[in-house]
């Protein structure tokens, strides 16, 4: 297989593998990829939470964004797990100085066991300076809610919540629907031209450990081989809905998901 793009990763590290940099890099070499990476923190996990996060210094974060993009120029980059206003500041004075664009921004704020991963100040931060530097955000319907200070329990809420986030500075903006109690899971894709409705069955599962970094990473993929954003989002969902459907049931806890599930291993390797 042949490389298709170059993806840089700026995130946390998850021990267990299911979620951050370990769920990125899976996502992007299984969608024929080359990840590249800037770890933000490292935690200690696994599936029934986080024991520990240790934070990585923001000058190292830079170090590695402006020394690796300096050398192997990405065609993409995802942003995910940024622990403080510090580190948010850091991200954006690389980027520009860089000059890195097609831009996908992951709002991770609460591990799926709960734990906070990003304090008040760097919310206000994000919200403020962040959003409006990248392409794409992704956040999930809790993360909508601390970003937009609505309480969503529709598609209509949902809708609401996107256009605040448009009218906060973000260009194009993906709000995740896995929360709302329904048969259907749907994702709502918005910018200032166009609404979009991706609809998929909903799996009764309790593995879905790294779906947001999984999608995010796959959105940036297909975004840096040169697919629009709406067609990177349909895809995107596609690939973590196969995952889900193939999941591996590792953990006792809320499991993995499977980035294998579009590999075809050559004869040779088996």
């Amino acid at each position: 297989m042949k490389i298709k793009s170059k993806i840089l990763i700026i995130a946390g590290s998850d021990s267990s593998g299911g979620a951050g940099i370990q769920a990125d890099i899976k996502s992007v070499t299984s969608l024929g990829s080359f990840a590249m990476t800037a770890i933000t923190a490292v935690t200690a996990q696994n599936t029934t939470g986080v024991m520990s996060i240790i934070p990585v210094r923001s000058k190292e974060i830079s170090n590695q964004i402006e020394f690796t993009s300096k050398d192997i120029r990405p065609d993409s980059v995802k942003i995910g797990m940024l622990h403080s206003t510090e580190v948010i500041n850091s991200v954006l004075k690389s980027i520009k100085k860089s000059k890195l664009n097609k831009i996908i921004l992951d709002p991770v704020m609460v591990a799926k066991g709960g734990t906070k991963l990003i304090d008040n100040k760097a919310i206000l931060v994000l919200k403020k300076r962040l959003i409006k530097k990248v392409d794409l955000i992704t956040p999930n319907i809790p993360e909508a809610e601390i970003l937009t200070k609505i309480k969503i329990k529709s598609i209509t809420d949902m809708k609401n919540a996107a256009k605040i986030l448009l009218d906060l500075g973000a260009k194009n903006v993906l709000i995740k629907g896995g929360h709302l109690s329904s048969k259907n899971l749907k994702d709502i894709f918005v910018n200032k031209k166009e609404t979009a409705i991706f609809v998929n069955k909903k799996i009764d599962t309790k593995s879905t450990h790294g779906t947001g970094c999984t999608l995010s990473s796959a959105i940036a993929t297909y975004y840096g081989c040169g697919k629009t954003l709406k067609k990177s989002c349909e895809l995107g969902i596609r690939y973590v809905n196969n995952a889900i459907k193939t999941r591996p049931n590792f953990g006792k806890g809320n499991g993995p998901i499977n980035h294998l599930n579009s590999f075809t291993i050559d004869k040779k390797f088996r």
